[in-house]
């Protein structure tokens, strides 16, 4: 059975948040099929509108979707942006969240993602992480009782990651939780990522 994961983009999104996991769960499918099996992930990057977004930096990313449009999924990947806050005022941001969130059945965030997460009442009572130089921030945001400053936390329909390169680590996490660890490790082999499954919570 295949596992459906949307990657939200919106303007300023930080690009290895987006690009980290869909590397990840891409080779992950290439080498299941190599080895004869079905690809175990469909990745869909979706956007608010079909419409291309600029990363931070300046790169363009085309959305494969649009929430609208997009259908059951199983997991929401949510990433990061540099100025997070003007992701989050921006109203179109906010529904494209909730739609996501509220098809999956789980939510996962990269880097500054958890404060969207944050945000929308996601977090509340359960231990979290983002980049280690915002923990203090989100945490005088929603409280400071579940921070962690864990790779990744996986508090069950919830995951989140640290900052940036940690959401590959996230989905290495995740290929390990829906497929099997020799997948991941296999994965992070290929991609050349040193990876530990012991370096998170949960």
């Amino acid at each position: 059975m295949t596992t459906r994961i949307a990657i939200l983009v919106f303007e300023e999104v930080d690009l290895l948040d987006v690009g980290g996991p869909y590397e990840v769960f891409l080779t992950a499918s290439r080498l299941a099929m190599r080895w004869g099996s079905p690809a175990p992930f469909e990745v869909a990057v979706v956007g608010v509108t079909g419409d291309p977004v600029t990363a931070y930096g300046g790169m363009g990313l085309v959305p494969t979707h649009t929430v609208a449009g997009l259908g059951s999924i199983d997991v929401a990947v949510i990433p990061g942006a540099i100025d997070i806050n003007r992701v989050a005022a921006d109203e179109s941001n906010r529904d494209a969240l909730s739609a996501l969130v509220s098809a999956a059945a789980v939510a996962t965030s990269v880097c500054t993602g958890a404060f969207l997460l944050g945000d929308a009442g996601l977090l509340d009572d359960r231990p979290w992480t983002t980049h280690w130089e915002d923990v203090d921030d989100l945490a005088a945001r929603i409280g400071a009782g579940h921070a962690t400053r864990a790779r990744w936390v996986d508090s069950g329909d919830v995951v989140t990651a640290g900052g940036l390169s940690s959401g590959m680590a996230m989905a290495l996490h995740m290929i390990d939780r829906l497929e099997d660890r020799d997948l991941a490790v296999a994965t992070a082999r290929q991609i050349d990522y040193d990876w530990d499954p012991e370096d998170g919570v949960g």
